[in-house]
């Protein structure tokens, strides 16, 4: 005989087929975490820190779910949980930057892109499947390519390299450049804003005791000029910026496009980005 345990799992194992990796549901909700009522770090914790509880709770736009889609659709009776982290309003040059990788605490959801909400991967919550089965859907990612670059966007949040602390005091200045003149509406911040991604190597390795450096400026395929500016300039005025000194012997840069590359300097250089930039 079918009991009512079985019949409410069938129903929710159903639902859960719908739904992928990077599925939204939008509307009043909440996000919960625990806290330490001593030293309360957020302001919604401290506003319950004197209610003897150790939970905060912060209202969000809506959620994404992160679990990947192989194990949403897999039955609630052997996997009842899916991590989900919280959508967030940006501005539209953030969402620029999210869209184009530059900001790995955030991912692209382009089902909610035009609503400028994006998902804040530093807020990870778990909840039970039934809790899903309530939602209603509204789609994440359209195709393949968008569900493979929510994909990346996940695993980079995991596996950022960490670059050595004298590599940053080395590039501030290039740092201090690229983030003071990106948002710009000039020649320069056109530039910057058209780049896909930078990408720097180190030969033979990070921790040798002589390292010559390669940076990767990957440019977007049909941007070549700004306004009679060519590409080299821009080069050059950031490779003055990054003069040999300590164990950085010599420094080399180039402006491609991605198809420039081969897949040996690709994977063996590491990813720049505005939330390494910020001081």
């Amino acid at each position: 005989m079918v009991n009512d345990r079985v019949i409410w799992i069938q129903a929710i194992d159903t639902t859960l087929l719908e739904w992928c990796q990077g599925d939204c549901v939008l509307g009043e909700h909440w996000f919960i975490y625990r806290f330490n009522p001593q030293r309360p770090l957020t302001s919604d914790s401290a506003d319950v820190a004197k209610e003897e509880t150790d939970l905060a709770t912060s209202e969000v736009k809506g959620f994404t779910i992160v679990t990947q889609t192989c194990d949403i659709v897999r039955s609630c009776n052997e996997r009842p949980f899916v991590e989900i982290v919280p959508l967030v309003e940006v501005d539209e040059q953030q969402l620029h930057d999210v869209q184009r990788s530059r900001r790995p605490q955030y991912a692209y959801i382009p089902g909610v892109a035009e609503l400028y909400l994006v998902a804040d991967l530093n807020r990870v919550m778990t909840v039970e499947k039934a809790v899903v089965a309530e939602w209603e859907r509204k789609p994440g990612c359209l195709n393949d390519d968008e569900i493979r670059v929510l994909g990346q966007a996940l695993a980079r949040k995991r596996a950022r390299f960490a670059f050595p602390d004298d590599f940053t005091d080395f590039a501030r200045k290039l740092q201090n450049r690229l983030r003071d003149k990106h948002n710009k509406a000039t020649d320069e911040g056109e530039a910057l804003r058209a780049l896909r991604e930078i990408r720097v190597r180190a030969e033979p390795a990070w921790n040798s005791s002589e390292i010559q450096l390669i940076f990767w400026f990957i440019r977007d395929e049909d941007q070549n000029q700004f306004k009679g500016v060519g590409w080299d300039q821009f080069l050059n005025q950031w490779l003055q910026l990054i003069p040999e000194s300590g164990r950085y012997k010599n420094v080399e840069g180039s402006v491609v496009a991605l198809e420039d590359m081969t897949a040996k300097e690709y994977v063996e250089s590491d990813p720049l980005d505005l939330d390494h930039l910020s001081s």
